[in-house]
C-alpha cells in the first residue's frame, strides 16, 4: 500500500526474502497449521475455513467464502472478519519461509463492502526481510482472482521461538498442538501466526 506507516516500510538494508527449500511447492495446499484456529482451523465451527496455496517465490493464493456468522452490517462481512481473513493469509507466508513468526502490526483498508456468500480471493508476498522482520502485503478480491479490489493489508511480522507460544499459550492446547498425530500439521501448528 502506498500510504502505508512508516513502521511497514522495509529500512535500507532489507533483503528480498528467500523462499525456504523445504517449503511446499506452488499450486500445494497449505492446510490448517491448527484445526482449531479461527482463521483456518477445520474444527471452528463459525471459523473462515480458509484455504491457502502455496504460490511462486514467497508469495500464495487463498479464499474464505463470507458466511452468516461473519457478517456486521445486515448482509455485509464484519470489517473485523475480513483483517482476520488478512492476517491468516499474511501468517501463512511464514510457512514459506519456514520461520516462526508473529503479527507485529498490520494495516488493513476496507475498499468496497464484502456481501455474505460471496468469497474473497486473497493474493499475498512477502517483500522484505530485515533480521527478525517480515515485511508483506495482501489483496482479496471479490468475484474472482482477477475481480475488484475488495481490501487490502500491508503487514509486519516478527520472528519468535517456540517458546513465544508455549509461555503465552493455554497449556491445553499447547500439548493438543504438540500431540496433533499428523507430523506435518504438528510442525505447522507454531510456525504460522494464531
Amino acid at each position: 500500500m502506498s500510504g502505508s506507516s512508516p513502521a511497514l516500510q522495509p529500512p535500507a538494508d532489507a533483503v528480498t526474502p528467500v523462499r525456504h527449500p523445504d517449503a511446499p511447492a506452488p499450486g500445494e495446499p497449505l492446510g490448517a497449521h491448527y484445526e482449531r484456529c479461527f482463521g483456518c482451523g477445520h474444527e471452528q465451527p463459525h471459523g473462515l475455513h480458509l484455504e491457502a496455496r502455496a504460490g511462486e517465490g514467497v508469495s500464495l493464493t487463498a479464499e474464505f467464502t463470507v458466511q452468516p456468522a461473519h457478517q456486521g452490517a445486515p448482509g455485509l462481512a464484519h470489517g473485523g472478519v475480513l483483517a482476520t481473513a488478512l492476517d491468516e493469509t499474511l501468517g501463512s507466508l511464514n510457512w514459506l519461509l519456514r520461520t516462526i513468526a508473529v503479527t507485529g502490526r498490520l494495516e488493513t483498508d476496507f475498499v468496497r463492502p464484502v456481501p455474505v456468500g460471496t468469497t474473497l480471493h486473497l493474493q499475498a508476498e512477502v517483500t522484505a526481510v530485515a533480521g527478525r522482520k517480515i515485511y508483506s502485503t495482501a489483496t482479496g478480491r471479490i468475484g474472482g482472482p482477477d475481480g475488484p479490489v475488495a481490501v487490502r493489508a500491508d503487514a509486519l511480522f516478527v520472528e519468535v521461538k517456540v517458546d513465544h507460544f508455549i509461555d503465552h499459550g493455554r497449556e491445553e492446547e499447547i500439548q493438543a498442538a504438540m500431540s496433533d498425530p499428523d507430523q506435518i500439521r504438528r510442525a505447522r501448528a507454531f510456525e504460522v501466526n494464531p
